[in-house]
């Protein structure tokens, strides 16, 4: 039998209204980096090229270094603040899971296996 239930966890980091840093941005971030360029990221990852760009622009704005530094002609590459703040964002998302599982663990034991009663 399937697991009754599990946590799963979307991390933000916001700057009032705006999301500086989430899934889908860190996710963004991670593509720029293998594949040099915003539009290969975004094909990469199934994102249209503006959804993209817009994102980018949002977290350049967001923090006090850009994030992504674009080259004419050549794409764009991962600034060092980036990387920095890419890697306490994955290392916060595993510390929340953890947190979460140790907390929140013998609430989703006690879940009733999906389609079981209401």
């Amino acid at each position: 039998m399937a697991d009754a239930g599990r946590i799963a966890l979307r991390l933000r980091i916001r700057r009032g209204d705006a999301i500086a840093m989430g899934p889908g941005k860190a996710a963004l971030l991670e593509a720029i980096d293998a594949h040099g360029s915003i539009s290969a990221a975004a094909r990469s990852i199934g994102m249209s090229y503006r959804r993209a760009w817009l994102l980018v622009e949002e977290m350049n704005s967001c923090f006090a270094a850009s994030l992504v530094e674009t080259r004419p002609g050549a794409g764009a590459m991962l600034s060092d603040a980036a990387r920095t703040v890419l890697a306490a964002y994955r290392a916060a998302e595993v510390a929340a899971e953890e947190a979460a599982v140790r907390v929140l663990g013998p609430v989703v034991a006690g879940l009733k296996p999906r389609g079981v009663g209401r």
